[in-house]
């Protein structure tokens, strides 16, 4: 029976990543969601999302479905306990629904019939993607490793906790000092890690991803697939494809896919005076606490000029080409250029494609048709 996660509502509380993202496609620790049910179910998973997103994914089969709240992030034991439901039974929490197996999912979500066994995660906030990634990221490294032999580690590198560093094929580093004891360390398939580069897990680094010389990371982060990392980072998920190559510091951020840090870009993650921290949420429209430390949400296809200065709690949305004297508004909305100017929106599709050109790839018709309707619906 396909296995379908399903967007609800709370989605509008991803923004700006779920402007271009169904909510089981976001990463938080190594995978995204739709990658951690697919391992712990053994079987592909299906999307389902808003209509204008919808076409980014695989078509969902036809016929009955098992149905599952794309924000539940799973564990094994939930896993079982969602396997064992009969034919038209659901399983909810106080949130609502978060499995059943039907022909149709349900339009009352907040209505089932079996209450869940334990407690249920759910990615809820987009703020929750680094809180939350060191527990995640921990998480996702047993799963991908657990009976697994690690390729052998160089000689050239220094390592503390060797039994807590994983290294898959093709990937290349030499030269680094890698320090596990405090937090595993998973380095992807055909990724590099440049020399003098100075890693404190928990972190993991994606396929093909590139940590360049010099660099110092500190946990919780996660570098997506294809992404690069320069500078000073920690506690940062790039979702993928995603570039902080130069000097700079980087801390407590989501940065989304196809973003790009110009150089000498650094962010605040903590006020002068140490008090709490308030970012703005889309979805109601207020800021809202971010806790003491929050660096900034960025969504997909922004990129900021060498040098900018990025404010504590900062949400820039999609698209923006963000450049300003001093301190950067900490709001930019979808499509700005420069300082909240409207982005021409045949001219942002030109500068992604160049982009996306640099890592072999082009901007296809329907993400062209996904960014069209975000112009038009949400960007003022």
């Amino acid at each position: 029976m396909p296995v379908v996660l399903f967007d609800n509502l709370s989605r509008k509380n991803l923004s700006p990543l779920s402007y271009t993202h169904a909510t089981g496609d976001l990463r938080v620790g190594i995978l995204t969601i739709a990658e951690r049910w697919s391992l712990l179910l053994k079987q592909e998973v299906f999307l389902k999302t808003e209509d204008y997103l919808q076409p980014l994914y695989k078509k969902i089969p036809a016929g009955g479905h098992l149905w599952i709240d794309a924000s539940v992030l799973p564990s094994k034991s939930l896993v079982s306990e969602i396997m064992a439901l009969k034919e038209d039974i659901s399983l909810g929490d106080d949130k609502g629904l978060i499995a059943v197996r039907s022909a149709r999912l349900p339009a009352d979500l907040k209505n089932y019939d079996l209450p869940s066994n334990q407690p249920v995660a759910r990615l809820e906030n987009v703020l929750q993607i680094f809180q939350q990634n060191d527990d995640w990221l921990r998480r996702d490294f047993l799963l991908l490793t657990t009976n697994r032999l690690s390729v052998p580690v160089s000689s050239t590198n220094k390592l503390i906790g060797k039994e807590n560093i994983f290294i898959e094929e093709g990937a290349v580093v030499e030269h680094a000092i890698i320090n596990a004891a405090a937090g595993p360390v998973y380095i992807g398939k055909n990724a590099i890690v440049m020399e003098g580069s100075c890693i404190r897990g928990p972190f993991a680094l994606g396929e093909g991803s590139v940590i360049k010389m010099g660099t110092t990371v500190y946990g919780a982060t996660t570098l997506g697939p294809f992404c690069t990392g320069g500078g000073e980072i920690k506690n940062v998920v790039m979702q993928g494809y995603s570039n902080k190559a130069h000097g700079g510091y980087l801390g407590d951020s989501v940065i989304g896919n196809w973003c790009n840090l110009g150089a000498g870009t650094s962010s605040s993650n903590l006020k002068n005076s140490a008090g709490a921290v308030r970012i703005w949420d889309q979805s109601s429209e207020k800021f809202i606490e971010a806790d003491q430390k929050c660096g900034v949400i960025m969504g997909d296809y922004t990129r900021t000029a060498i040098n900018s200065a990025i404010n504590t709690g900062s949400y820039f949305g999609v698209c923006c080409n963000v450049f300003a004297d001093g301190l950067l508004p900490k709001v930019i909305g979808n499509f700005s250029w420069g300082n909240n100017k409207r982005y021409e929106f045949d001219k942002s599709l030109q500068d992604i494609d160049n982009w996306k050109k640099l890592k072999n790839q082009s901007l296809s018709g329907t993400e062209r048709a996904v960014l069209k309707y975000i112009f038009e619906h949400f960007t003022k």
